[in-house]
């Protein structure tokens, strides 16, 4: 581990990477937009060998109480054994909730839902909308791949049918759930003194420190997560900034 960990920085400090994309360059993205028929909204998204779904489904429940005439969105992610050594069976562990806050956080920052049009009785019945992420096969940047299946599945998201005050899953109405926006997480992965964006599974073994930049259609930053040990220099940050938004602008024109 720890000689690849160094080959893979020598690599970096030379501009290089070991599938021979350059610093800055994404895999290629490959995006089903319907593969789960019962689902509101469904997406799977291949990011180079990576592969993560996404599900919405919407139900009828009371809203919280700080929100009486809004929506409810809740966020969640599994990762199944079988989709890497690294996951074990059980409750969901630190990595599969990072993955489902951020996410969560960058749908809710950038207003992507116009949740008032979720409400259906002030203060007593809203629609709630759940997106359940599933990670199928993790080869590297789960968070992007993830975000993206969830921004495509709410897009293409559709009400089930509702009538005499109940919800029939078994079929689907023409109207569309409210999205204003399509928010794009890029994910950049420091090793040395270089930022990479769209790391590989091996490269971010070899990461001391991991930023999350959110976008929308704007061009507005709205959600950031760090992680790793190390710290972030200012340049570090604002040239992740800089390529975020362009990276966001060419990578949401897959969002149908």
């Amino acid at each position: 581990m720890i000689l690849q960990e160094n080959f893979i920085s020598k690599l970096v400090s030379k501009n290089l990477r070991m599938d021979g994309r350059r610093l800055d360059q994404i895999r290629e993205i490959v995006i089903d937009p319907k593969p789960i028929e019962k689902a509101e909204g469904s997406a799977l998204v291949q990011l180079g060998k990576t592969q993560v779904i996404a599900g919405v489904k919407l139900d009828i429940g009371a809203p919280f109480s700080d929100k009486p005439d809004e929506g409810v969105l809740m966020t969640g992610a599994e990762f199944s054994p079988i989709s890497s050594p690294d996951f074990e069976p059980g409750p969901p562990r630190e990595n599969s909730i990072e993955l489902a806050r951020v996410v969560d956080r960058g749908i809710r920052e950038s207003s992507t839902l116009d949740m008032s049009k979720l409400c259906i009785e002030p203060g007593e019945k809203v629609w709630m909308l759940f997106v359940d992420i599933n990670i199928l096969d993790n080869f590297g940047n789960l968070i992007d791949a993830a975000a993206l299946a969830a921004a495509t599945a709410l897009n293409r998201a559709v009400f089930p049918k509702y009538e005499d005050g109940a919800v029939i899953h078994t079929e689907k109405s023409k109207k569309k759930v409210p999205v204003k926006y399509k928010p794009v997480a890029c994910t950049f992965s420091k090793i040395g003194d270089y930022l990479l964006l769209d790391a590989n599974r091996e490269e971010e073994d070899a990461a001391s420190a991991r930023l999350t930049i959110t976008t929308r259609d704007d061009g507005n930053v709205v959600a950031m997560q760090k992680g790793g040990s190390e710290t972030l220099s200012i340049a570090d940050i604002g040239s992740a900034l800089d390529l975020a938004v362009l990276k966001g602008k060419e990578i949401r024109k897959l969002i149908s």
